[in-house]
């Protein structure tokens, strides 16, 4: 059994209870796991798993599974398998038939975007953005039509540069910095893309993880009535009435009936 435990510093007595009845608790840092195990009387053994060394660890824990034996898969901070290398190991353990128990804890990325205020009833989590500004645009660009609040993972020194980027490319949206979340320090800040962008890079680089929530797109401003009649003008010299007005309500994004009552009017005086 494999089974990834959420945030060691809000964990639960459920996940609690099976750290101490695992066989091993694999961890990012094992010194700072055993500070929590420690806190709670768990005498468990402890295996470092990675990024630097999964490629080594993977398979030596999946043969501890096979061979019968429980074990515990739990994060400094945040969940496991968002953005670290927990995910190829559970992908693995699924791959093989192995039974997969998942025991939820803090999340970064869902904490950032219950603080933020902005809608929460569609969101992307995009984890971390290209490190260099023209790879990073281009990114962004790819993401400028989705319809959903965004959700970034970011480092602090590239924190402002970033900020300025998203403002540029997705437009000035209303936007979130978050660091330290579940911890002591945690931090919120709000604001306007460029706003945030100005202050960070005025203030420097701020300590901690960071997670940056961006609102979804802002909607287009209504057409003015000169847009109207020129669309409805131009429609009108191919087709009917009717036609050019349903054509132009679908791609104007207005009501059907007030579109094909002006585009009679227009009809009128051409007479």
């Amino acid at each position: 059994m494999a089974t990834p435990i959420g945030n060691a510093a809000d964990i639960t007595l459920r996940a609690l209870d099976i750290l101490a009845e695992v066989d091993v608790i694999a961890c990012e840092d094992t010194r700072v796991s055993t500070k929590l195990l420690q806190r709670h009387g768990i005498a468990v053994p402890l295996a470092a798993y990675h990024e630097h060394n999964a490629e080594h660890m993977r398979p030596v824990l999946l043969r501890r599974i096979t061979e019968g034996q429980a074990v515990a898969l739990i994060s400094d901070a945040g969940t496991p398998l968002v953005s670290d290398p927990g995910f190829k190991l559970v992908r693995q353990a699924i791959a093989d038939g192995l039974k997969v128990e998942m025991l939820p804890g803090a999340s970064a990325p869902l904490a950032a975007l219950v603080l933020s205020g902005l809608p929460s009833d569609r969101f992307l989590f995009a984890g971390f953005l290209e490190s260099r500004s023209t790879a990073r645009r281009r990114e962004l660009a790819e993401l400028k039509a989705v319809r959903a609040t965004l959700i970034f993972f970011e480092s602090a020194q590239r924190l402002a540069d970033s900020l300025a980027d998203m403002a540029a490319e997705l437009g000035d949206r209303p936007a979130a910095v978050a660091r330290e979340l579940t911890k002591l320090y945690e931090e919120v800040r709000r604001g306007t893309l460029a706003e945030l962008a100005r202050h960070y890079a005025a203030a420097g680089p701020p300590k901690g993880e960071i997670v940056v929530v961006v609102g979804p797109p802002l909607p287009a401003p209504p057409p003015s009535d000169a847009d109207l009649d020129a669309s409805l003008k131009a429609a009108l010299a191919r087709l009917s009435v009717r036609d050019a007005a349903s054509e132009v309500a679908d791609a104007l994004g207005l009501k059907r009936r007030t579109v094909y009552a002006r585009a009679l009017e227009l009809a009128q005086v051409d007479k």
